[in-house]
């Protein structure tokens, strides 16, 4: 709890240097140095010869809505530094150099939720993620040393723990004590929606803190799509973040990690390196959208659970979500690896439908598929379903993610059916607004212009998909990139995610098969704008809710990442 304390007071000490920081748009490099006899780890300014970490920061956020980070570890000659040094390491540098914008992101999203006093519902929850937390260390101690999964699992808590100890400028010494409601709680920032149902009165404490309450049915979070194109020349991959307009400090990282498959193994594993778009103290990506080395890209839409009585499969004995995406991304050289590592000891949080595409088997012009091209995996509590669907998205050319379980026996345990015979074909599959318009407008998709169009399009005010039984007659989440604050404030609607709050798509990434040979993609940061006024805090009604070290208006460009510096 003192440690908890310590936080909070360090990140509200140093929200004003934050500030300041902010504004300067400068790529820093910093070094981490491991120090042979005290196992020590010290941070230069200045290139050193025998690092084991070095970060590269660029904090761009000003002028393209988002900062970029780049994180390279090394075992060193003769693999002188262990994957737990280098992963501590990886976490306590990216703490030290990103620390401003964690300050800002933590005061933005997490400040006064399960403050010190805490209540009885923060203290079940903190007992619940401490309990979890003591669980995956039993079973790293019974398994870690021959199980790639359990090493993987503790290399991320490393990671966690390293990037706690450099944000807070502790002495860096490698160890695993996470404090659960400090910074660990950015890494079960998507569990939360489901712990939320499982303890439901932390809701209540959401909503008390200015924080946007979409625990619950009808949450939109993310649109997605596969578009091969009629030549079969491309296959272009994107994905919208849909969040609360406080969370749009942004930044988009390489990490590139000198690991290996166990602590005794020299074979290196096939994610060694990857790129995605994520959030200042975040070590997923979160939205989520990854381009991987072993020639996979990962990405998911929420599917949610409304049948409570799965909540009975969310226990501690698990691993949670964002844990089991990083080592299936680390792990796998296929989809169904992919598949099968995520598979393990399922939480039951943030129950996604992800979408795995191997680039291995992309053909351009190759009218028929290679198995194993795409596979989908969608999870609820106490089932994890997947299959190659390579022959449907050639069938139809595409595939969409809209927040609603494909398979059939995923959508009826979760609960769906009870939504369609309450609200109507807002909660189908094949009726829901956006599956709608993916199937009129996928067609027009013909670039990567048309494409980054479609993701970015929202006309809800004019396109009769976007109708709904409302006053007015429609709302801007009836949309592939949703705008809720333009959803008038004294509307009428049958359910809380058509009307008017504080959410939004936040972005668009979007790759396809040539960039993802240099794990490149394409990123814009911004409420959609094309067809609607850009988003404005000092406009907007909700410009009371946090959002320091935010620019006011964001109409930023699309850029292409491929890290802070050209990749060799």
């Amino acid at each position: 709890m003192a440690e908890h304390t310590t936080l909070l007071l360090f990140l509200t000490f140093t929200l004003f240097s934050a500030i300041a920081y902010c504004q300067s748009d400068s790529i820093t490099q910093l070094w981490v140095v491991l120090d042979d006899v005290n196992q020590t780890y010290t941070i230069y300014n200045t290139s050193q010869p025998n690092f084991i970490a070095v970060a590269s920061f660029d904090n761009s956020i000003n002028q393209t809505g988002w900062a970029k980070l780049d994180v390279i570890t090394t075992s060193g000659p003769n693999q002188k530094y262990t994957d737990f040094q280098q992963m501590y390491a990886a976490g306590f540098v990216e703490g030290h150099i990103t620390r401003s914008l964690i300050g800002m992101h933590w005061i933005n999203t997490v400040a006064g939720f399960c403050q010190e006093p805490l209540s009885h519902q923060c203290l079940q929850l903190k007992k619940f993620l401490e309990a979890n937390l003591n669980w995956m260390k039993e079973q790293i101690s019974a398994y870690g040393t021959r199980e790639y999964f359990w090493h993987h699992i503790n290399l991320y808590l490393l990671q966690a723990t390293g990037l706690q100890d450099g944000y807070s400028n502790y002495p860096g010494v490698l160890n695993t004590d996470i404090d659960v409601l400090g910074l660990y709680f950015f890494q079960v920032g998507g569990d939360m929606e489901d712990l939320g149902e499982l303890f439901p009165s932390l809701s209540k404490i959401r909503s008390s803190v200015g924080q946007d309450n979409h625990w619950g049915f009808g949450r939109g979070h993310c649109s997605a799509l596969l578009r091969l194109l009629p030549d079969f020349s491309d296959l272009y991959v994107a994905q919208d973040t849909w969040n609360d307009l406080p969370s749009m400090l942004r930044i988009l990282k390489r990490y590139n990690f000198d690991l290996h498959l166990l602590p005794s193994s020299k074979d290196s594993i096939p994610g060694n390196i990857m790129t995605f778009s994520s959030y200042p103290g975040v070590l997923s990506s979160g939205d989520d959208f990854y381009l991987i080395s072993s020639g996979l890209l990962s990405q998911e839409t929420t599917i949610g659970n409304s049948n409570p009585d799965l909540l009975k499969y969310i226990t501690y004995t698990s691993v949670l979500e964002s844990f089991r995406s990083m080592v299936a991304n680390r792990l796998a050289s296929s989809g169904k690896e992919w598949a099968f590592y995520f598979s393990q000891f399922n939480s039951g949080t943030y129950n996604n439908q992800w979408m795995i595409v191997d680039y291995n088997k992309f053909v351009p012009f190759e009218k028929k598929p290679t198995d194993g091209l795409f596979y989908l995996l969608e999870q609820i509590p106490g089932t994890i379903y997947y299959e190659d669907l390579s022959q449907l998205l050639y069938n139809q050319s595409y595939f969409g993610s809209y927040n609603v379980a494909y398979f059939p026996n995923i959508f009826n345990a979760s609960g769906m059916p009870a939504l369609v015979n309450q609200f109507g074909d807002w909660f189908t599959y094949d009726k829901n607004p956006r599956a709608l318009i993916y199937k009129r407008d996928v067609p027009k998709v013909v670039d990567m212009n048309s494409m980054t169009r479609l993701m970015r399009y929202n006309d809800f005010m004019h396109d009769p998909l976007s109708s709904c039984n409302c006053t007015p007659p429609y709302s801007a989440e009836n949309a592939i990139a949703c705008r809720d604050d333009l959803n008038p404030i004294d509307g009428t609607y049958p359910f809380s995610a058509l009307g008017h709050r504080p959410h939004i798509a936040t972005d668009m990434k979007l790759a396809n098969f040539s960039l993802s040979l240099s794990l490149s993609f394409l990123a814009i940061s911004s409420p959609t704008y094309d067809d609607l006024p850009p988003f404005q805090w000092s406009k907007s009604d909700y410009n009371t809710m946090s959002h320091v070290g935010h620019p006011d208006l964001w109409m930023f460009p699309l850029i292409l990442f491929n890290g802070t510096y050209p990749m060799a």
